[in-house]
């Protein structure tokens, strides 16, 4: 396959431009590109010692998206820029964006394994919670009340209906629907004044009562579970204004994503998440096991789930961004930090292999590689490219690939047009 070599001049698309003009990181001639350590942790958190992570003041809307990201795609919109414009026509024309379409509410949601046996309401509630988000994006980007009004039915539908989550896979589908959910409800409440109050208050009941408990603690089975549980219980707790479970899921967070991704300067085998039952350090057999049979640990951006397969590690590695964008909204930038370092080696790693690279024979030994990674490099790209200037060639050749990027029908939904070459600032507090 043939390697690119990008310079700092490179113009991605468009005519946006990086943030940053001298870029720190030069990729390498090898497979997998991103090699260097440490580039871009300029915060100063210290992670292992920082235990409250919630903001004096919320940000509003401050869930995955903010008000300044958003009024930079509108703008884009407004001149029928790209890739903005085909992003932007992608959703609208989707089934879950229609208007003809209508909430399908569950009392109890029972998702066995695969969400099968039984699976009673389990892609009814992702889906309309994803139908929620993208109606709430339609109203803000066009102002028409019609997909306001959608938004709105589909959360009070499922407010005045659901009790519980059920069955083996309940705290993964919880953690799905509830990402979703956090991110449509903090948009169209700070958007929307035609959302009553007292409507307002049901949804915040049913996340607060149904959805909270069950994914604030996480579920150690494996790395994506928790990490989009984590992404849910933070959702949640911006919305909630909840500093307590936004500190605890925040601290559950900075402990599960280096056991998911590894560095080579965690030695020869990959931390485990503290408090973890996950813990095999002391049981090789069983820590390759749990590493679905991976055994050398020498590269950067290995992740627990890559010899699984690469969408299941996907799903982690959007998790992971979601939540650091999240955060860099609410005032901590995170992909400053060591995690930061993480996902931006899990990026380009997998990247690399999606694109094509030859596995070597220490990679996923006795198998090949399932690629099969869907579209999540937007938010990351984005942050490390345009925000850190940081080259990333296989993340953004990938990226490029994938535009526009829709749904995954899953937690994850029309990132090429909310983070495509978004440059816009950090929000500022407002409540």
């Amino acid at each position: 396959m043939k390697r690119i070599r990008l310079s700092a001049t490179t113009l991605v698309v468009g005519k946006v431009q990086p943030r940053r003009t001298s870029f720190r990181v030069q990729d390498s001639n090898q497979f997998p590109f991103d090699l260097e350590d440490g580039v871009g942790e300029t915060s100063g958190i210290d992670l292992e010692a920082t235990t409250s992570w919630a903001p004096a003041t919320w940000v509003h809307p401050g869930v995955f998206v903010s008000k300044p990201q958003l009024d930079f795609v509108k703008a884009k919109l407004n001149i029928s820029a790209e890739p903005w414009t085909s992003a932007f026509k992608a959703m609208k024309s989707h089934s879950l964006a229609s208007l003809s379409r209508y909430p399908t509410p569950f009392t109890y949601v029972e998702c066995g394994s695969t969400s099968q046996n039984p699976g009673n309401g389990c892609h009814e509630e992702r889906e309309d919670a994803i139908a929620a988000y993208s109606h709430a994006l339609l109203y803000y980007f066009t102002n028409d009340t019609r997909y306001a009004e959608k938004s709105r039915s589909y959360m009070n539908a499922w407010a005045n209906k659901i009790k519980d989550h059920t069955y083996s896979n309940a705290p993964l589908q919880t953690g799905w629907s509830a990402a979703s959910w956090a991110r449509a409800g903090e948009l169209l409440r700070f958007a929307y004044s035609g959302w009553p109050s007292a409507e307002i208050t049901k949804f915040k009941t049913m996340l607060k009562n149904v959805y909270l408990p069950k994914v604030l603690y996480g579920d150690d089975r494996t790395g994506n579970w928790d990490l989009v549980m984590n992404e849910a219980s933070i959702g949640i707790a911006v919305f909630l204004q909840d500093k307590t479970s936004y500190d605890t899921a925040m601290n559950i967070f900075k402990g599960r994503v280096p056991a998911y991704i590894f560095l080579t300067k965690d030695g020869g085998q990959p931390k485990a998440a503290p408090g973890s039952p996950q813990d095999h350090s002391n049981n090789w057999s069983s820590l390759t096991s749990f590493w679905y049979g991976q055994t050398t640990f020498n590269t950067n951006g290995l992740a627990q789930e890559t010899c699984r397969d690469f969408v299941h590690t996907g799903y982690g590695l959007a998790s992971i961004s979601h939540v650091m964008e999240t955060s860099w909204i609410q005032g901590t930038d995170l992909y400053s930090t060591e995690l930061g370092t993480r996902l931006r080696h899990g990026l380009g790693f997998h990247s690399g292999y999606q694109l094509g690279a030859s596995k070597p024979s220490w990679l996923c030994p006795g198998k090949s590689l399932t690629r099969n990674m869907e579209a999540i490099t937007e938010p990351g790209f984005n942050a490390f490219y345009f925000r850190q200037g940081i080259l990333m060639a296989n993340t953004q050749i990938l990226t490029l690939q994938n535009r526009p990027a829709g749904t995954n029908w899953l937690f994850v939904a029309w990132e090429t047009l909310t983070h495509a070459q978004n440059n816009a600032t950090a929000s500022v507090p407002t409540a």
